[in-house]
């Protein structure tokens, strides 16, 4: 139905903050006070009003700001088949803070059939129309495969379902190209991946702290990574409809305002700018 194309001149990330009403919802259905029928009322409602401010402020794009979403990346790879919700031994370090250490594990094979998010994306679709379409959002491949290597409990249970790292990558780009072809055919022309990966591995002081357990230096460790990353989200864009826009978002990390790392672009910025294949 949309004439518009992407990518806009101005665009948004996509994700908002929670209203106080949102936030009380889903602490009551945390200690079993409401049903998730009731949350889901309340999530409806406070996405309906956030397409209408996003509307009303003349954004091309729109998203229902993550508002079903623990996290902006966890959430999508829990609704992966072969991927349970865990807990990490510590949670995300950013500056002076650090969050609940929630995270995910591969317990079995790697697949992206029946993906919730393809359910939240059909809600969003009855407010389209020519000129405001729906951006959907997802984190970026490498940035699952960051999750599950992210210290050595997540990289020996990861190797234990995986034997290699080839048969893992394999998996990762097929049922996300999968949770995409479901997408696209629910009608999503506009998809955004969010990336952390590259704004953590410009980080010296994280590639120096990290090079200490591994028989690589830092620099080999961010070459080794640039490969890795470019694999993973470029493995996901090949073949894609041509009416498909996909742009990404990299950034350093966003919690109560703190970073999560620090550095310039300019040691990724072959990768990133000149040979990931997305549009914008």
């Amino acid at each position: 139905m949309s004439k518009l194309q992407a990518p806009f001149r101005v665009d948004h990330v996509g994700s908002f903050l929670r209203p106080k009403e949102l936030v009380e919802a889903k602490e009551k259905f945390v200690k079993g006070e409401i049903t998730r029928e009731e949350l889901t009322a309340v999530e409806d409602k406070a996405i309906e009003k956030l397409v209408e401010q996003q509307k009303k402020a003349g954004l091309k794009g729109f998203t229902d700001g993550e508002f079903r979403r623990q996290y902006w990346h966890l959430d999508f790879f829990w609704g992966l088949n072969g991927v349970d919700h865990t807990q990490a031994k510590i949670g995300y370090q950013f500056h002076d803070e650090i969050t609940k250490p929630d995270s995910a594990d591969v317990v079995g094979k790697i697949t992206g059939e029946n993906h919730p998010f393809v359910e939240h994306f059909k809600f969003l679709k009855q407010f389209e129309d020519e000129d405001f379409i729906v951006k959907q959002t997802i984190p970026a491949p490498a940035q699952f495969y960051f999750e599950l290597i992210r210290d050595a409990e997540h990289i020996e249970q990861t190797f234990s379902v995986y034997p290699s790292k080839e048969e893992l990558f394999k998996d990762i780009i097929a049922a996300y190209r999968q949770v995409i072809k479901e997408l696209y055919d629910a009608g999503c022309r506009l998809l955004q991946i969010d990336d952390c990966t590259w704004g953590v591995i410009v980080d010296d002081n994280f590639l120096n702290i990290i090079s200490k357990e591994s028989h690589l230096t830092p620099e080999e460790l961010r070459r080794e990574h640039k490969r890795e990353f470019l694999e993973l989200n470029n493995g996901i864009l090949e073949d894609l409809p041509e009416d498909l826009t996909v742009n990404t978002h990299v950034c350093r990390g966003n919690f109560h305002s703190t970073w999560a790392s620090s550095g310039g672009y300019d040691s990724v910025s072959d990768a990133l700018f000149e040979d990931e294949n997305v549009h914008a």
